[in-house]
């Protein structure tokens, strides 16, 4: 299942954020991705940094049958801090603290880790088992900014909510006969 950047504005506009879709569309306009500058980050406090850490962590935490999450991904995040700085300074930070993690473990930012080296540092840190808080500590923060706004684009994209069933997912029209018939 191939997510592109349209599964993203459909996912921000179900959550009803409009700003994402004027920023995608101006991002294509002018040839270039979501967060694409044509510099390369050197820092999670860099909004390319941030994109670059969330796509790694997507392909981590993805389930398989996703594939191609990069601009998806981007597109979402981009939306998502677009209009919101509280929300994007809260996603750098968490960002900063994987960066962290990831270097004191395999000393390099987890962006430039290996799928296998992210896992198990996520694994390390018992991301499957945190509670997330955006008020709580460092690993709930990461779960609650990253782990769980990735997971929650996912599902409220179309394709994304069919991987667990959620044929019509809130937000969008489905019909008469979505409201008819059980999951398939």
């Amino acid at each position: 299942m191939e997510l592109t950047r349209r599964d993203a504005v459909a996912a921000l506009a179900a959550i009803g954020v409009g700003g994402g879709v004027v920023y995608g569309a101006t991002e294509l306009r002018e040839g270039r991705g979501p967060g694409e500058s044509g510099e390369t980050p050197t820092s999670a406090d860099d909004t390319g940094a941030l994109l670059e850490t969330t796509v790694a962590l997507a392909e981590i935490i993805y389930p398989p049958e996703v594939t191609e999450t990069e601009s998806f991904v981007r597109t979402f995040v981009s939306g998502r801090i677009e209009d919101d700085d509280a929300r994007r300074e809260a996603m750098v930070d968490a960002a900063d603290a994987l960066d962290a993690d990831a270097r004191s473990e395999h000393g390099a930012s987890f962006r430039e880790l290996e799928p296998e080296e992210g896992d198990a540092l996520l694994e390390t840190l018992g991301m499957s088992q945190v509670d997330p808080n955006p008020e709580g500590d460092e690993r709930q923060r990461i779960r609650y900014y990253l782990v769980n706004e990735l997971l929650y684009g996912l599902m409220r994209s179309p394709k994304g909510g069919q991987l667990v069933g959620i044929e019509n997912p809130p937000g969008y029209p489905g019909g008469l006969d979505a409201y008819q018939q059980g999951p398939e």
